[in-house]
């Protein structure tokens, strides 16, 4: 029993930590805790699902389904579409709203003009699509049976090594690149990075390109293993800052270490409590983080 709700715990942290990543990114670079970036989850999975509409087509050329997955190629090409169009809506916001504060404002201002981006997106998708939940497939998989009798699905299996890729592919990206090494300096010292010929702006930008296509793939990743609902951003809301705070806000390693604790935390506190309680796991952990440590396991003490 106790293995079934490893696995699980680990599954469920692997969509947090790549959601969390985005948040991280935007808290690090940008100096801004950004509560609207769970709802980008939600844009990204219905833009996928309606990107889902047009490519259907494509499932009768492969036929349907890629292997034992629930799902064919058109999902994969509509989370490609969707994370394009996650990152456009990204830019927007930040060109619209929080571009017009950032040089004006404090950063209470901004985190309150994140409430109000926040509300609207979650409202808008509610006007939109209406409250009723979505699937991106109905299609029956059978379980795989793992050693000690532990099940997972097809389905999750996909979610976490396509999680794991995207994180190497970040690292390298962030580690490899003329881009990434750019935001990394920004990440310390924007005044320090101007100086040296560093273009901030477009750091910027690329922080809200990458936040929000990981926003899209994690909101599609989510939809894929449980369900499309215009609640599913404030729903991972909690878990994506605990994720955060625990690994030490700005560290994309700590996010991933981060978002798999909170899986855990909250797949095995069912074991000893009642299982409507497991929403408040991602709170108490920030509570005992900022008690016990306040700068999170990788963050530096200031």
């Amino acid at each position: 029993m106790i293995l079934q709700h490893l696995a699980d715990g680990i599954l469920t942290g692997a969509i947090v930590s790549l959601g969390a990543i985005g948040l991280s990114l935007t808290m690090r670079i940008l100096k801004f805790a950004n509560f609207s970036h769970a709802e980008l989850l939600t844009f990204g999975a219905y833009a996928a699902m309606v990107f889902l509409a047009f490519t259907k087509a494509m499932d009768g050329v492969l036929g349907g389904s890629l292997g034992p997955f629930s799902f064919g190629l058109s999902l994969v090409v509509a989370t490609v579409l969707a994370g394009g169009l996650t990152a456009l809506a990204a830019l927007a916001i930040d060109r619209l709203v929080f571009a017009r504060l950032r040089h004006r404002a404090g950063h209470m201002t901004l985190v309150f003009a994140s409430f109000g981006v926040a509300l609207l997106l979650r409202n808008l998708i509610l006007i939109g699509f209406g409250p009723d939940p979505y699937y991106y497939s109905r299609e029956l998989q059978m379980a795989i049976r793992l050693p000690f009798d532990v099940l997972v699905l097809p389905d999750q299996i996909f979610v976490l090594a396509l999680t794991i890729v995207l994180v190497i592919a970040l690292h390298l990206f962030l580690t490899r690149t003329r881009a990434g090494i750019a935001m990394r300096g920004v990440a310390e010292s924007p005044s320090l990075a101007s100086a040296c010929g560093i273009d901030v702006d477009a750091v910027i930008r690329w922080t809200w390109i990458l936040g929000g296509v990981g926003a899209a793939v994690a909101g599609v990743l989510y939809g894929l293993t449980v369900q499309l609902r215009p609640e599913l951003g404030f729903s991972l809301l909690l878990p994506l800052f605990a994720a955060v705070i625990l690994g030490g806000t700005g560290s994309m390693y700590g996010a991933v270490i981060g978002g798999l604790i909170v899986g855990l935390a909250e797949n095995l506190s069912v074991m000893v409590i009642p299982a409507s309680y497991k929403p408040a796991i991602p709170f108490l952990l920030i509570l005992l983080i900022l008690y016990i440590k306040p700068q999170g396991l990788f963050g530096e003490a200031k």
